[in-house]
């Protein structure tokens, strides 16, 4: 290899491992996230979103391979803060009920978005605390 090609060969590999490993941290910092999101999850939704994700039909809506959780994060955050009411239509199905919102910390909320998102058939990217700082 001549001089110049050992420094471009050399920080491409630097690229290669660092961007490696900012992946392998973002897995880790997602399945961390989810382990407490599902504890949020049977503390504050199980009662209506039930343990798999799957709703009371005509009642309360899934979340699991739910078309309307995944469509817009941004929302979600939302419904979580302040609830939600009115009508909504889930995998072409329509509730009209509420929910109320929740006091919970801008972690806890994303720590429970990624359980959801990512969960029963759900396969949504990480959502951090500063995108719900952002949204609020």
């Amino acid at each position: 290899m001549n001089k110049i090609c050992v420094p471009t060969f050399l920080s491409a590999i630097l690229l290669v491992s660092i961007s490696g490993f900012t992946i392998d941290n973002q897995a880790d910092d997602l399945e961390r996230s989810m382990e407490r999101g599902n504890e949020l999850y049977i503390a504050h939704c199980i009662t209506c979103h039930m343990h798999d994700g799957k709703g009371i039909p005509n009642v309360f809506p899934p979340l699991a391979a739910s078309d309307y959780m995944m469509e817009d994060l941004d929302r979600s955050i939302k419904q979580i803060i302040y609830g939600a009411s009115g009508e909504m239509e889930v995998n072409g199905v329509v509730y009209n009920g509420v929910m109320s919102g929740f006091d919970l910390s801008d972690q806890e909320i994303a720590d429970i978005l990624n359980y959801i998102r990512n969960s029963w058939g759900n396969k949504g990217e990480i959502v951090t605390a500063q995108r719900v700082v952002e949204v609020r």
